[in-house]
């Protein structure tokens, strides 16, 4: 069954984090609220400002977790 999002954070034009997820808006209020930011170039991006790109259509979880795994999401992947 196809309700998986593949999807980017991004904090102006910076791609922060990527990750899957079966409801878009919720982890993008998730990553918003999270308090975190990123560093570039020695500017702090803060996620509050962020927002969520969908990368292409809806896909099977374990579709939407090898991508994961091949863009590095995860970094806990082996």
């Amino acid at each position: 069954m196809n309700d998986t999002y593949k999807y980017w954070f991004k904090v102006v034009n910076l791609k922060v984090h990527c990750g899957i997820t079966n409801d878009l808006q919720r982890r993008e209020q998730e990553h918003i609220n999270s308090g975190r930011y990123t560093v570039h170039n020695g500017i702090r991006y803060y996620w509050s400002n962020g927002h969520i790109v969908q990368e292409s259509y809806k896909t099977t979880r374990q579709a939407a977790m090898d991508w994961e795994r091949i863009n590095n999401c995860n970094e806990n992947w082996n």
